[in-house]
C-alpha cells in the first residue's frame, strides 16, 4: 500500500495525504525519497499514531534526512459531540472549532512549508484535519473558494478504499471496534463539497483572511510570503 488520497498544493511545495498504510522502512524510505518530502507534519493523535506508525530505519524514514513533525490534534478531545454529526453544515462547524481553539496548531502545522520545505501534511484519511490545513495554506497562497472547495471534495474519491484498509488496521488493534464505526454513510467519514463551503464562509465572517488568521497564529511576514511563493 502507500500514502493514499495524495495530490499537491502551493506550487507543489506541499503534499497532502492519508496516513502511511501497509508501507515497511524500505517502502516508506522509497516513498519519501521519489517525492521529494523533507519533512512531514503527523496531524494524528497518539492513540492513532500507535496503531499505524511509520516505519522508520535506523531512527530516519530515508537516506536524506527527513524531519518528523508530530503536531497532534485528537477529534475525541478537541471537539464536541463528535456522534451528533450528521450533515455538511455539522461537519463544517467541526472545522471550524479546531481554527477557533487551536490556532497554533494551524500555525505549526503550516510552518516547514512556510520555510520552505516541501512538506507531507497528513492526518488518518487526509480529510479533515489535514482538509482544514490544506483550505488555509491554499487561502493564504492565492487560491479562490472554487478551487478549496474542489480540492477538499476530491478525497470523495479515495475515501473507499481507505476505510476499508483502516477498518483493517484498527481492528487488528482494537478488536471491540465495531463494524459501523467505518461505514461510509456517516457524515463524518464524507468529504461534500458543502460542509467546507459552509467552513469557509463563516471563517471568512469570523477571522477575515486566512492571512489575517495566520498572522494572529504566529505566522511571520516572511513565513506568510513563503506560502504565497511558487
Amino acid at each position: 500500500m502507500a500514502v493514499l488520497n495524495l495530490r499537491s498544493l502551493a506550487g507543489g511545495r506541499i503534499l497532502r495525504g492519508s496516513q502511511p498504510f501497509g508501507m515497511d522502512t524500505a517502502a516508506t524510505a522509497d516513498f519519501l525519497e521519489r517525492h521529494g518530502i523533507k519533512t512531514v507534519v503527523d496531524l494524528r493523535s497518539e492513540y492513532e499514531r500507535a496503531i499505524v506508525p511509520w516505519q522508520l530505519a535506523n531512527g530516519s524514514m530515508s537516506k536524506a534526512p527527513v524531519e518528523l513533525v508530530e503536531n497532534p490534534l485528537d477529534p475525541r478531545t478537541a471537539s464536541d459531540g463528535l456522534q451528533s454529526i450528521r450533515t455538511a453544515e455539522d461537519l463544517g462547524e467541526l472545522y471550524l472549532g479546531w481554527v477557533r481553539t487551536r490556532p497554533d496548531w494551524v500555525a505549526e502545522s503550516l510552518r516547514p512549508a512556510a520555510h520552505g520545505k516541501r512538506t507531507l501534511i497528513h492526518c488518518s484519511l487526509g480529510k479533515d484535519r489535514t482538509g482544514v490545513v490544506s483550505a488555509l495554506a491554499l487561502l493564504a497562497s492565492g487560491a479562490g473558494h472554487a478551487a478549496v472547495i474542489a480540492d477538499y471534495a476530491a478525497s470523495t474519491a479515495a475515501l473507499p478504499t481507505m476505510l476499508k484498509t483502516m477498518a483493517a488496521a484498527w481492528r487488528l488493534a482494537v478488536p471491540e471496534v465495531p463494524e459501523e464505526a467505518f461505514s461510509p454513510s456517516l457524515m463524518l467519514l464524507q468529504s461534500p463539497e458543502a460542509a467546507m463551503e459552509y467552513f469557509l464562509d463563516r471563517f471568512g465572517l469570523e477571522f477575515g483572511s486566512a492571512a489575517d488568521y495566520l498572522r494572529e497564529a504566529g505566522l511571520s511576514g516572511s513565513e506568510l510570503d513563503g506560502l504565497r511563493r511558487r
